[in-house]
């Protein structure tokens, strides 16, 4: 019976190391999925931009990566990062989930604000990220937006601001749906100055940052396949009962209904920024 035992042989190669070597490892985020046209993406490939080889799709990027391909280098100055979120209606986990986002994110709320300069021309600029909480807008970012106009209205800047937001934060309730007709007034003063707003709608931009702010600029732009609305589609659908078009909320069916002027890939969005606020300022006549 023994010839059908095993044996535990001890295998030695002499020209080996006795330690065994470390396993390979796979970088993370070496893919990525389009969440448009579904291919699977070596992240090299979409670039800086992070934009789809593909389909064109720009992929949601954060505030930090906004900066560094949109403003001139060094440039920016950040305005009102001592303004720190509270808990007005003390909501579960609302504190816990705030910190845990800062940390991850390395923002202290879902706005970056501040003063820049884009190919020469002095600006307002606000970037929402919604990597923070969906960039849903609470007081503290109403509060930074509001201030934003104020000092641009102060210092006679033109205003442009990057969307990114699910809407209203729902863990703050009324105190959140306040920050709409805050932040309107104070784009209405903006404008009695006869100042200058552009938004550029990047996706997401729902809620209620579309019904305020957004959609109040003198110029709207977008980017590619960005989600803009509302309520969404399967409320929408529920309530009207009526199947929606497929390419509903879209950049494009927006751009065809009349909401959006024009649509720009990020590739372009730093020259057609640049063009517009130096039509405004009269220093050039030759856009298109």
């Amino acid at each position: 019976m023994a010839l059908f035992k095993k044996k535990n042989y001890i295998r030695i190669n002499p020209n080996r190391d006795q330690v065994p070597a470390a396993k390979p490892e796979v970088p993370d985020n070496l893919w990525a999925k389009c969440p448009n046209c579904k291919h699977m993406l070596y992240t090299k490939d979409i670039g800086l931009e992070k934009i789809c080889p593909y389909c064109s799709y720009n992929f949601r990027i954060s505030a930090w990566e906004r900066i560094a391909i949109t403003i001139d280098e060094k440039s920016f100055e950040e305005w009102d990062n001592n303004l720190f979120t509270k808990d007005p209606l003390s909501f579960p986990g609302y504190v816990e989930k705030v910190t845990k986002t800062q940390e991850s994110t390395g923002l202290d709320e879902a706005v970056l604000t501040g003063k820049a300069t884009i190919m020469g021309n002095s600006l307002a600029l606000g970037i929402m990220d919604s990597h923070f909480i969906m960039g849903s807008m609470g007081t503290v970012v109403g509060e930074k937006i509001t201030r934003l106009f104020e000092k641009a209205t102060l210092e006679k800047l033109p205003v442009v601001i990057f969307t990114a937001s699910g809407g209203a934060r729902m863990q703050e309730g009324i105190m959140s749906l306040m920050q709409m007709a805050k932040i309107s007034a104070a784009v209405k003063r903006h404008s009695d100055a006869g100042l200058f707003y552009l938004t550029v709608l990047t996706d997401p931009t729902t809620g209620g940052v579309t019904a305020s702010f957004a959609m109040e600029g003198d110029i709207i732009l977008a980017e590619p396949q960005s989600m803009i609305g509302f309520a969404g589609r399967r409320v929408i659908e529920q309530t009207i009962k009526q199947e929606l078009p497929e390419d509903f909320q879209k950049a494009e069916f927006l751009l065809e209904h009349g909401f959006v002027d024009q649509i720009v890939p990020r590739t372009d969005i730093k020259e057609r920024i640049s063009q517009l606020l130096r039509l405004h300022d009269g220093r050039s006549w030759g856009v298109q």
